[in-house]
């Protein structure tokens, strides 16, 4: 019965939410005059409206955030899935940027995804 409390304890925790952290699994960048289009796909395993992958961002390489995508609903039976992000203004030189996703449980977490922005687009 000693271990008990602790098993209690941990199973509260939300980070042990079954949908675990959500995965960019794929990013491209289009030029588009003078700013950029983003496609990004994402995993998650989500379980309906109490935790799904509500968001991803375009950061650069000083941490500054460029662009948000906000997702508004939950992608059960749509995995992977794909969305964009247009006019997404990065400074001139940025040759880097890392995309992150959030998910509505456990916020900003897993590994960020690095992408090449390539000045023809």
């Amino acid at each position: 019965m000693r271990y008990l409390p602790p098993l209690l304890a941990a199973l509260a925790l939300p980070s042990l939410s079954l949908a675990g952290a959500p995965e960019v699994v794929n990013a491209t960048a289009t030029k588009s005059g003078m700013s950029w289009r983003f496609e990004v796909t994402l995993r998650h395993d989500d379980t309906g409206w109490d935790h799904y992958a509500d968001g991803w961002d375009v950061v650069d390489v000083n941490g500054h955030v460029l662009g948000t995508r906000e997702l508004m609903h939950p992608h059960v039976n749509e995995q992977p899935f794909t969305r964009s992000l247009s006019a997404v203004s990065a400074p001139d030189g940025t040759r880097t940027v890392f995309i992150r996703a959030r998910c509505s449980v456990d916020g900003w977490t897993g590994p960020v995804y690095e992408l090449e922005l390539s000045p023809e687009g």
